[in-house]
């Protein structure tokens, strides 16, 4: 006669299941954070938004100053040793609004108060009296006006917007041309 032996069919132990919860655990906290991560960046596309319209509108400034004759071609430059006339500081600057001459970012500006973004206040309604203003005093811009090697009459505009957007900071870059024609 055999002797069948009586199967017995195994869980998992408590040993087994903690190992996987702890996985487990491991990979949605992993998720968690990477989900944190992409909302917190995802908040800056506001600052985004903002830093290309700001160098949008300093390119902007620059056309229309040397177009309308506000400014020569030899004072749509950098303010240095090399060229004195020059109307754009050099390095970083803060956002300021725009000074006698019109222009952004030029030695004109020194005094004036910080640009903001106008935001609806309490009653929720943009253009009355409770509106809130809020300085971009997060953003710095510099303009970098160079020759172009071999032309005499064309530089290059470079604008960088630096600013952080929660806990990144970031960069946009903005290049252009202007001719002396």
């Amino acid at each position: 006669m055999r002797l069948h032996r009586k199967s017995s069919s195994k869980g998992f132990t408590l040993l087994e299941t903690m190992i996987s919860l702890t996985v487990l655990s491991v990979g949605i906290l992993a998720l968690a954070a990477t989900l944190a991560d992409s909302l917190a960046y995802m908040q800056g596309s506001e600052e985004d938004f903002i830093a290309q319209q700001k160098a949008e509108e300093a390119a902007e400034a620059i056309y229309t100053a040397k177009y309308s004759s506000n400014a020569t071609f030899a004072q749509i430059s950098n303010n240095s040793g090399a060229s004195p006339q020059g109307l754009f500081l050099n390095g970083p600057q803060p956002l300021l609004q725009p000074g006698p001459d019109g222009l952004i970012g030029t030695v004109a500006d020194a005094g004036q108060p910080p640009e903001y973004i106008l935001e609806p206040g309490p009653d929720n309604i943009l253009g009355t009296a409770d509106d809130v203003q809020v300085p971009l005093s997060n953003f710095t811009r510099t303009i970098a006006i160079s020759a172009v090697p071999g032309q005499t009459n064309l530089n290059q505009v470079v604008i960088t917007m630096i600013y952080t957007a929660g806990r990144f900071n970031r960069t946009y870059v903005l290049t252009t041309y202007v001719s002396a024609f």
